[in-house]
């Protein structure tokens, strides 16, 4: 009863603590096409002062969802390795997410039990400026997908970019974890990393040594066990490890050809002159197919049942035979057997008559000793253990 009384005003005190919390508006805005990425910091969901650096010992936790959905919506993700690392938001919008989204966002203080709401408003947009049609995916196997998430090692990567392609506009376009394209989380060794893959897109064509790269000799060499052709230097190394044999171009500056338009016809077709159907079809009976496919099963299943009757009850010898066939000596054994039986049996109803004296228990076979002679020996049951 104390329990109760004291846990009272303690949920009164959480639900007032949840309901009074103010979302923290804050409006971004993604580009269709282009990655988007947004930290969630600790700092700005524990409101310190400027220039005060966030505990180590502090973790918090996150809860992102697309409002009045319980989830996020189909081109975001989510990811935080640990809760003292801090969380992020990120994908690639698509012109079906064009419009407004709302995405709601809790943070958990693991240590106060605090809670803080933000809401982000995001205005997906069409990007301005040149159209990237040449797009490129590196898996780089030496960085997990937090790791490549901020803005320094993203311009890194674009900038080392740079010595492989031609010069000019490079933009990420996505960012996907490994693990999300059928990866497997690797062995607990020093250095070993998930991977993530990195789509950059450019308005300029694919350099000579992308082309080498993804051209069928490469691709034979990769499937040999040995490393594709490069015809220009890996500025990426050494900050970025990347899989050569899986880098894969797409060229959007071609249109695709357009489907053909099915126009229905009138459903007549064309005169052939090598194809003439009959314009008739001959009447057919097809009573005696009936007759036969019926009455031929019923007649051998006819037959058969009297072919069974004849041997089941015509050909049975009878009992007044087999009693002739038998010895006299042979009767005479079974009656007797069949006599003492029976006798047997009305004995063993009836307790009142004498029983025999072979099944009298005369004497204790353990013991030795005999029964009182007032003992009814009628009463006795045949098997001592019985009662």
């Amino acid at each position: 009863m104390v329990a109760a009384v004291i846990c009272i005003p303690l949920l009164v005190g959480l639900l007032a603590g949840l309901g009074g919390t103010e979302f923290q508006q804050t409006t971004l805005y993604p580009l269709v096409g282009r990655f988007f990425v947004h930290t969630l910091d600790h700092a700005t969901f524990l409101s310190l002062p400027e220039r005060v650096a966030v505990p180590p010992t502090v973790h918090i936790t996150y809860h992102a969802h697309l409002q009045g959905h319980p989830d996020l919506p189909r081109w975001l993700r989510y990811t935080q390795r640990s809760p003292y690392n801090p969380g992020f938001l990120y994908g690639t919008a698509t012109p079906e997410d064009r419009g407004r989204q709302v995405i709601e966002i809790t943070a958990y203080n693991r240590n106060t039990f605090d809670t803080t709401r933000q809401r982000l408003v995001l205005l997906i947009e069409d990007p301005e400026g040149p159209q990237l049609p040449y797009h490129v995916e590196f898996l780089v196997r030496s960085h997990d997908v937090e790791e490549v998430l901020p803005s320094t090692p993203a311009n890194r990567f674009l900038t080392a970019l740079g010595g492989l392609w031609e010069p000019g506009e490079l933009q990420l376009l996505n960012i996907t974890s490994a693990l999300d394209r059928g990866g497997r989380v690797p062995l607990p060794i020093e250095g070993r990393k998930e991977g993530v893959y990195i789509k950059v897109g450019s308005a300029f064509p694919f350099s000579t040594c992308l082309k080498m790269v993804a051209s069928p000799d490469s691709h034979a060499r990769c499937a040999h066990g040995q490393p594709p052709l490069l015809s220009c230097y890996d500025t990426l190394a050494p900050h970025f490890r990347v899989d050569w044999c899986n880098v894969s171009l797409v060229d959007k500056s071609v249109p695709e050809p357009l489907d053909e338009v099915f126009t229905p016809g009138d459903g007549i077709l064309e005169h052939d002159p090598f194809f003439c159907p009959p314009t008739e079809a001959t009447t057919r009976d097809f009573l005696t197919d009936a007759l036969v496919t019926l009455l031929v099963p019923l007649l051998v299943a006819l037959l058969l049942t009297l072919l069974l009757a004849y041997i089941m009850c015509c050909r049975r010898e009878g009992r007044l035979k087999r009693d002739l066939a038998t010895s006299d000596i042979q009767m005479a054994h079974h009656c007797t057997i069949h006599g003492n039986t029976e006798e047997l049996r009305q004995m063993a109803a009836s307790r009142e008559v004498p029983r025999p004296l072979s099944t009298l228990p005369m004497f204790n076979v353990r013991t030795g000793e005999r029964l009182p002679p007032c003992v009814d020996s009628a009463q006795v049951p045949l098997i001592l253990d019985q009662h």
